[in-house]
Order: C-alpha cells, then sequence, then structure tokens
C-alpha cells in the first residue's frame, strides 16, 4: 500500500462539475491511500475576520473565469490503475477531519425543500469547536458535529457530457447521505477506465433532508482507500457501515427514489443470502428503514437500511 496526499488547488480543483474528460490530479494503485483535501464555497460566504481561511480557497475563488457550471468545488480526479467500466470502486473511508475553524450555512428564495416559504436570503458563520468537535449555532446551541463529504462520485459516461455537480446520479455525486462518516464505505460503478474519484462539499453535520439547501458546509480532510472489485457487477451506488448496508434512490420524484432504492435493496439481500426476491421484499418490511436523505438537490434521495444482523444464508 502507497500513501499519497492530493492537495486542494487551482490546479487540482475543478468547480461544479463531473466530466469523463477531466484529467486525473493523481493516479494510484488499486488498495493505495489517498489523503484529499477540500475547500468550500464562494467569496460571499467568507467569514468575519479572525477565523483561518485556507489560502488555497482563495487563490481558486482568483483563479475560477465565469460562473461556475455548479456549487461545488471539488478535488481530483483521482484515477486508480485496473479500474474499467462495468467494474466497481470500492472507496473506504478512513478519516475525516475538520480543516478550518469555521462553516456556514444559508438558504435564499425559491431554492430549498421549502420553495414558496422563504423570500430572502439567510446566511449564518457558525464556528467550529474541533477539540469539542461542535458548531456553535448564533442562537446559543451548540450542535455535535459527524463530517462527511456530500459530494464523493467517479467520472460519469463519457455520453452524458458534462454533469453538474448538484443533482446526484449512477456514478455518486452529490449523493448528501450523512452515514457516510468514517469507517463507512461507499461502492460506485465505474464508467470510464481509471474510474476517476473526485470529492469535496465538506459537512460538519446534517439533518436526513438537508431541507433549507445548506448544511453545515466546511472544509475538510478525508483518508481514502480504493480497492478496484472486479468481483462486482451493480450499476448504482451502494454502500455499508460497519452495522448496515446502505442502497440508494435518486430521481426528482420521492415516489420513484422509495422504489430505486428498495428494489436494489432486495437484489443485495438475494446476493448475499441467497434469498428469493419475495422473502427478500418481506424481510425489507419486517426491518428495513427507508430514510428521505435529501430533498434539495432536484434529484431527491432515498436510502435504504438494513442491519447486517439480518443477512443470514437462506438454509
Amino acid at each position: 500500500m502507497s500513501h499519497h496526499h492530493l492537495k486542494a488547488s487551482p490546479e487540482t480543483c475543478h468547480w461544479g462539475y463531473f466530466d469523463a474528460k477531466t484529467a486525473p490530479s493523481l493516479t494510484v494503485a488499486s488498495g493505495d491511500r489517498v489523503v484529499i483535501d477540500c475547500v468550500s464555497g464562494t467569496k460571499e460566504v467568507l467569514p468575519p475576520a479572525g477565523f483561518h481561511v485556507p489560502p488555497e480557497l482563495l487563490a481558486i475563488h482568483a483563479a475560477q473565469q465565469g460562473i461556475p457550471f455548479g456549487p461545488h468545488i471539488l478535488t481530483g480526479p483521482v484515477a486508480v490503475e485496473g479500474a474499467e467500466p462495468g467494474d466497481v470502486l470500492e472507496v473506504r473511508i478512513i478519516d475525516v477531519k475538520l480543516r478550518q475553524d469555521w462553516s456556514f450555512n444559508y438558504s435564499r428564495p425559491l431554492a430549498g425543500t421549502l420553495t414558496d416559504d422563504f423570500h430572502t436570503y439567510h446566511y449564518m458563520n457558525i464556528p467550529l469547536d474541533r477539540e469539542r468537535m461542535t458548531g456553535a449555532l448564533p442562537w446559543g446551541d451548540n450542535i455535535p458535529l459527524s463530517p462527511f463529504f456530500g459530494v464523493m462520485g467517479v467520472a460519469p459516461p463519457p455520453s452524458w457530457n458534462r454533469c453538474t455537480s448538484i443533482i446526484p446520479r449512477a456514478f455518486g455525486g452529490n449523493i448528501d447521505n450523512k452515514e457516510l462518516v468514517a469507517g463507512s464505505t461507499l461502492y460506485l460503478p465505474v464508467f470510464v477506465p481509471g474510474a476517476m474519484f473526485s470529492c469535496g462539499d465538506g459537512h460538519g453535520c446534517q439533518g436526513d433532508g438537508e431541507v433549507n439547501v445548506t448544511a453545515i458546509e466546511t472544509a475538510l480532510s478525508g483518508t481514502f482507500e480504493f480497492v478496484v472489485r472486479k468481483d462486482l457487477r451493480f450499476t448504482y451506488p451502494r454502500a455499508e457501515t460497519p452495522t448496515h448496508v446502505i442502497t440508494f434512490g435518486m430521481d426528482p420524484d420521492l415516489d420513484r427514489c422509495v422504489e430505486k432504492a428498495l428494489r436494489d435493496m432486495i437484489v443485495l439481500i438475494g446476493e448475499r443470502t441467497g434469498l428469493s426476491a419475495a422473502d427478500a421484499y418481506a424481510l425489507c418490511s419486517l426491518a428495513a428503514d427507508l430514510r428521505i436523505t435529501q430533498t434539495v438537490n432536484q434529484h431527491k434521495g432515498v436510502h435504504c437500511m438494513l442491519s447486517k444482523e439480518r443477512l443470514v444464508r437462506a438454509k
């Protein structure tokens, strides 16, 4: 295993999109570990004087020409040797750390879950305490932090051209799943040679839904281990925590999200246990939890969670 460090910079970051044509910022072998530094936010969300602003964030602002394709500053891509279309990239999330002492949250008119309810821009700067791992909310509460990357994905199929970072799709991207903290694993289908993994959209914490558009948005550093899986064959993201398996559904319609996540969980149960589809469907009704991932990314998200204790081989 080799160890690498990919820093955020104008040369290693792409703002707001996934694109199969984006050249890799780093190439690693399957099994290698990579520390990836990420930054977040436009000039408008910078904190008051006295907080640490990563200098690379300011450099990225200065280098940006025109309007970004989407809101997320993504570090990468990381090419993984041996990954080919049809494979699965196993992304082991080893560690996630804060990189700064501030974060932000905002809502804006005609966005978020309640698009017609709030008619002015609302911004909060949220100081972060890295020792206590809390965020100081303006009304006096200190909210516990559980950092994760809102955006993790590989390059889309070349025929899809450039895809905005806003909408989560089969390549992953803006999944915004708060379960994907350190110790979890994300599985992404590979569509181009090298897979081309990028990440960003650091969250200090988030509720299921991310309802006002943003979470506690901040800069993070993640340690990832990349493994090419040629023994797996699926075309939509999956994940695992130490205790649960997770499937996803992303679609503008929440009903379709539920159906996608549930169908994929039925398939996963069959693969792991040998149960029939009808038995797996019954197990989902008895033991699986359907949760709303997010409702603000044009394509909404639902994830289905099942305890690994229920994955018992059929007799």
